[in-house]
């Protein structure tokens, strides 16, 4: 299925990451996220729609949040323990079925317990692509480069990850929005599950799966009470933080444009943000070493928390627009940041596993968020609920101080 040439070297060398990974590796690995980043709203613009009740769509939403939030770190340690190939393979067919029988089971008469059931599976199973990238990559960078250039490559590594996220959650919801107000919402559904079992199985299959992450990891593997260490806690809090913003700031301007009428534009400005985020978590690579991790996490999210205040307050399409701008110029760099963060403070032998958490982190804050700004918005209007985008950036904010001052006290 893929070129023979997509083989990783087995030898250090100063050729480009990619001419380590093989040039198939980054598009099929950027595709295979998408699923991920189209569950939750997928999930709830078809439960909305077949049972007429934005509540139930959004406990079934923070289902599938719970789902990959209970489940998502087992499969990140199953893949530390068993490699990724033997567990992304099975998970990934589970997932695709999953979301292939969904909408029948939403479109038909099971009873709502049965939906909701099915949404916690479909989390659950969630394959887990994101983070299982990311440790690839890292291992490709120590095993197989030149080491005076590993430095620089594992942080615009880091970049082009969290750009790649940002990009597929904000291009997710923005899939589903089109093929749901242009053909039927169970369209998203089905086709997360086409996309699932195609690249996300390519992408398991892919030589790199079978990529050793490091012997003395095999052997040595740090106790799983490290994960629990308050370094690495305050950037899953970050990251959480982050998850609610996505989820509070969509549903929010998606209540925000029914008012204008036009709710399925919502995808369509919600996508403004990705412009400036992605150019700025690319370019983050160039910051000067002085400019710590640390330091920008909380510069950037001043901006966010800046941008999502002037959000809740913004009375026009347009100036809604140019605030969502903004604020993407603040999340980019942030979640460089973060996941830069996470990565450094990985506990020996369970890289898989810590990455996972931290993107289990952003999908279970975006459940959570969709689900409480639904509600908000069906109660008290658009008005309040874009007030939640405000107090979302607020725990990213609170997290990178936190962050700071557990910094200090390390290397005091």
């Amino acid at each position: 299925m893929l070129h023979t040439s997509s083989t990783p070297s087995t030898t250090t060398d100063d050729r480009s990451l990619v001419a380590h990974a093989g040039r198939w590796y980054f598009p099929v690995a950027f595709i295979a996220r998408l699923p991920f980043a189209m569950m939750v709203v997928g999930v709830l613009t078809l439960v909305v729609a077949a049972r007429d009740s934005v509540a139930l769509g959004g406990i079934n939403s923070a289902s599938v949040g719970i789902g990959a939030a209970v489940f998502g770190p087992m499969v990140g340690a199953a893949a530390d323990r068993f490699g990724q190939r033997n567990v992304l393979v099975p998970v990934g067919l589970v997932n695709a079925v999953l979301l292939g029988l969904f909408p029948f089971v939403v479109e038909g008469s099971a009873p709502d317990v049965a939906v909701l059931a099915m949404a916690f599976f479909i989390g659950a199973s969630a394959p887990q692509v994101a983070p299982m990238s990311r440790t690839r990559l890292v291992a490709i960078i120590g095993q197989r480069m030149a080491p005076a250039r590993r430095d620089k490559v594992l942080s615009g590594t880091m970049a082009y990850e969290s750009a790649a996220d940002e990009t597929v959650f904000i291009i997710g919801p923005f899939l589903v929005g089109i093929l749901a107000s242009a053909i039927a919402p169970w369209v998203a559904v089905a086709g997360a599950s086409a996309l699932t079992f195609v690249f996300v199985t390519a992408f398991a299959l892919h030589p790199t799966g079978k990529l050793v992450v490091g012997r003395h990891e095999e052997l040595v593997q740090a106790p799983a009470r490290e994960l629990l260490s308050p370094r690495l806690v305050v950037v899953v809090v970050g990251i959480l933080g982050v998850g609610l913003f996505f989820g509070s700031t969509l549903t929010s301007l998606t209540a925000f444009m029914e008012t204008y009428g036009e709710p399925s534009q919502a995808g369509l400005l919600y996508g403004l943000m990705g412009i400036g985020s992605a150019g700025l978590a690319l370019g983050s690579a160039a910051f000067p070493r002085a400019f710590g991790l640390g330091w920008r996490w909380l510069v950037f999210g001043v901006v966010l928390l800046g941008g999502a205040v002037a959000f809740s307050q913004a009375g026009s399409v347009v100036a809604v627009g140019v605030v969502l701008a903004v604020m993407g110029v603040g999340i980019g760099p942030t979640l460089v940041a973060q996941y830069s963060l996470g990565s450094d403070r990985s506990p020996v032998g369970r890289s898989a596993t810590t990455m996972t958490i931290l993107g289990s982190a952003v999908i279970v804050g975006q459940s959570i968020a969709s689900a409480i700004t639904g509600d908000v918005a069906e109660q008290h209007g658009a008005s309040a609920a874009m007030l939640l985008s405000a107090a979302s950036a607020a725990v990213v904010v609170l997290a990178a101080v936190a962050n700071l001052v557990l910094s200090r006290r390390v290397h005091a």
